[in-house]
Parts: C-alpha cells; structure tokens; sequence
C-alpha cells in the first residue's frame, strides 16, 4: 500500500502560479511512476501530467503543456506539479496517483493505469 499526501493547492487569481506537491511517506518512490489527474465539478477525472520513476520521461495534457512542469525528487519521495499561467479553467481538485511498471506514455496517462491515490488538493482560480 502507498500513501500519498498532496498539498500546496489554494486560491490564486488568472496568470499566477502554484505548485503542488506530493510525498509518499516511508516509500522508496522511485520504483514507481507518478502522475496528476484533476477532476472539475460536474465532470471527469483527466489527466494532466506524468512523470516516470527515474524522471526521464514526461508528458502532459495538450491543454497544460508549456504551462505546467512535472518534477520529482525520489530523495525525499516527492513528486511536484509547477503551475504556471492559470487560467480560471484550471479550476478543479487535483488528484497525485502511483503505479508501478516500465514508462510508456500510453498507459501513465490513464487514470486506470494507477494503483494509489491520494486525496486531492483544491485549486481555484480567479478570474
């Protein structure tokens, strides 16, 4: 079982930032891959971001690209989301998840792909 805490969420006005983070206690976090997902009321979950285990690979929602980055520090089982340039659409709770397996970009961006979550942080952002 992995446990993942997120934090760092909050209300911020269009075109500023945030970054989120994600700390999976006692874990050796760099078997696993990781990745954000957010969920708007009245809608589905999406993806947003993925990082692999060892960080050389990434990728990112079209809708994210460019405005969003994706890092981890595995020393202290940490996985972050910068947040630039928000825009109110942006809007949602957002969602840290964990799996294990070799890195292909085809499966980290599915939700089904992940094994663990954690419980959301909120962002909100004002117009």
């Amino acid at each position: 079982q992995v446990h993942l805490v997120e934090s760092g969420g909050g209300l911020v006005q269009a075109g500023g930032s945030l970054r989120l983070s994600c700390v999976a206690p006692g874990r050796t976090f760099s078997s696993y891959a990781a990745g954000w997902f957010r969920q708007a009321p009245g809608k589905e979950r999406e993806f947003v971001a993925a990082i692999s285990g060892s960080a050389d690979s990434t990728s990112f929602a079209p809708s994210v690209e460019g405005r969003f980055f994706i890092s981890r520090d595995n020393a202290k089982n940490t996985v972050y989301l910068q947040m630039n340039s928000l825009k109110p659409e942006d809007t949602a709770a957002y969602y840290c998840a964990a799996a294990r397996g070799p890195w292909r970009r085809s499966l980290f961006v599915l939700a089904t792909t992940y094994d663990y979550w954690g419980q959301g942080t909120q962002v909100t952002v004002s117009s």
